[in-house]
């Protein structure tokens, strides 16, 4: 069984097949590919995106379905095709879906709702999918109704 060692969760062990690998890295991680999706009950419903190949980075995230249930992904064929999708994931158990977390001391937290991480279960790659157009924001507030702005 595989380990990695990570700056907030020691060593751990996984199973090779829950590796996910990001084809073209992450917007800014580029060199960063393969990460591992840790869910611990007692700390639900995060999700740590954590990074194979550089111990000290880590994600916070959280499925995109527990912060708006009517969220509407919408992704190109570009980024369909890089994941394995031949077309858009028709139900939640084709893929998925989760939004980035930021939370700044001063500020209250916020979550990327405009480029989410969507994961294809079935071959392990995940890509950050950036949105066309401007219904979601990058900095949508945790609480409260969604508002339409761009990223600043």
């Amino acid at each position: 069984m595989p380990q990695c060692e990570t700056k907030y969760f020691g060593t751990v062990s996984y199973e090779a097949s829950a590796a996910v690998e990001f084809p073209a890295g992450l917007p800014g991680f580029e060199n960063c590919r393969r990460f591992l999706p840790i869910e611990e009950a007692a700390r639900l419903p995060l999700v740590f995106m954590q990074s194979l190949e550089q111990p000290a980075l880590c994600f916070l995230t959280l499925h995109v379905a527990a912060i708006d249930p009517g969220y509407r992904l919408k992704m190109s064929a570009e980024d369909m095709a890089s994941v394995g999708f031949d077309q858009p994931p028709g139900t939640a158990v084709d893929m998925v879906c989760l939004a980035v977390l930021s939370i700044a001391y001063a500020d209250a937290p916020t979550v990327n709702l405009l480029a989410p991480i969507v994961v294809n279960p079935q071959t392990g790659r995940a890509v950050q999918s950036v949105r066309d157009d401007a219904v979601y924001r990058c900095r949508q507030p945790l609480m409260g109704p969604p508002e339409m702005a761009p990223c600043s």
